[in-house]
């Protein structure tokens, strides 16, 4: 993860140095035994290992993926919140997904951690509970307005070198 961050960071100092700056310090182990201990469950080990190096956005620059913001721990838990507050409350009684295979047929999981938000409600998300052709921590996408949840890569490492090798 590290090596990662360091070929991105290299990037970002050159392109968009206001992004650089924008990226939080490490997440203390507090910060994510307490996302842990609300979410109860335990996060996969190479995102810990990512928020260690930089615990999320400070929000004061647009999105570092894909315009997207990187969610900090307290940010991962207010969306996280806001979707078991629509999930409690029936708000998605009879609304029917589309998954890709490994990715349960439910509109919101509180399985599904979202790590990042487009400011419109979509996230991507770390799936802690897939279905049995899936892999626990793969990455889904996760839509307000839309059903399909499609696999993005089968670990959050995966899915961040890829996205960094693309720049």
């Amino acid at each position: 993860m590290k090596q990662q961050w360091t070929k991105l960071e290299a990037m970002l100092q050159d392109t968009d140095p206001a992004l650089l700056a924008d990226l939080a310090p490490p997440a203390t182990d507090a910060e994510i035994a307490s996302l842990e201990q609300v979410l109860n469950m335990s996060l996969p080990a190479d995102f810990v290992a990512c928020l260690k190096i930089h615990n999320g956005q400070h929000g004061n620059s647009h999105g570092l993926f894909d315009d997207a913001e990187f969610l900090s721990t307290s940010r991962i838990l207010q969306e996280w919140r806001i979707w078991k507050g629509l999930l409690d409350g029936g708000d998605f009684e009879g609304a029917e997904s589309s998954p890709q295979s490994g990715i349960r047929p439910v509109w919101w999981s509180p399985a599904w951690i979202p790590f990042t938000y487009n400011g419109a409600g979509d996230h991507l998300c770390l799936d802690l509970d897939p279905s049995g052709e899936g892999a626990r921590g793969q990455i889904i996408t996760l839509w307000h307005d839309d059903g399909a949840r499609e696999k993005q890569a089968d670990s959050f490492a995966q899915w961040f070198t890829h996205y960094v090798d693309k720049l």
